[in-house]
């Protein structure tokens, strides 16, 4: 089977191809916030990059969240587009469990807290630890405020099977580094600061060899762990309704 994979939940936006022998290529940029001009042409190159056609992909694998908000609007549109186009199906990953993979495939021993940005002071978190070929879940997804991520690493080194080290990974991590103290929490490196898009559809195939099935294309959906900033910011204009 020959997956595509659209990464565009963080700064990170890009698009990797992938079958039973491996990631085959990926393209991807990240800083610019220009996550509808970038994905097309991502898409565009590692095609090519691989030799493989449009017509020849099989299942469509994209990040829905969490994350930033027009980002995952423009990938799980992309995804739908695509696979509607194709008469395919579309297979969900998180990108919490995406940036908890990639640690996990460098051969990381224990959790993995896996940290997103999500603006306006607060984060999305999850934790996992090594599950066979894919992240086993230790700590679902959540919203959180930067002050709770150490009582989120303990609470992941509390749930694993090990006793080593929890990793930090994600670009809310390295944000908030000082929230992150403590003896066994280590921060990962800035190469895992956002979800890649050849660990993204590397666990998508993997998910799919366990038995997971693709979705109609229609019934896919954003995950946002909170109302999206546009709606946000409307409340927060009304004025406030004295009481009868």
């Amino acid at each position: 089977m020959i997956a595509l994979g659209l990464e565009s939940a963080t700064e990170l936006v890009g698009a990797a191809v992938a079958d039973s022998s491996g990631v085959r290529g990926e393209q991807w940029s990240t800083g610019r916030r220009r996550h509808v001009e970038s994905l097309a042409p991502a898409i565009e190159a590692v095609l090519a990059q691989c030799e493989v056609p449009l017509s020849g992909i099989e299942v469509v694998v994209v990040d829905v969240g969490p994350g930033l908000f027009t980002g995952l609007r423009v990938g799980v549109a992309t995804a739908q587009g695509l696979a509607q186009g194709l008469g395919i199906g579309v297979l969900a990953v998180s990108s919490l469990e995406v940036l908890a993979a990639q640690a996990l495939a460098g051969g990381w021993p224990g959790a993995v807290l896996a940290v997103v940005d999500a603006r306006r002071g607060e984060v999305f978190t999850a934790a996992y630890e090594s599950d066979g070929d894919v992240p086993g879940e230790l700590l679902p997804p959540a919203l959180r405020s930067p002050a709770d991520l150490a009582a989120a690493a303990y609470e992941a080194r509390s749930a694993a099977s090990t006793t080593a080290d929890v990793l930090a990974v994600g670009d809310g991590a390295r944000r908030y580094a000082a929230e992150l103290h403590g003896d066994a929490v280590v921060l990962a490196p800035p190469t895992f600061i956002g979800p890649s898009p050849a660990a993204l559809v590397a666990l998508g195939l993997a998910r799919l060899r366990l038995g997971a099935v693709p979705v109609a294309a229609e019934v896919v959906a954003p995950l946002y762990l909170r109302p999206p900033d546009a709606k946000i910011n409307w409340v927060q204009r009304q004025p406030v309704r004295a009481r009868s």
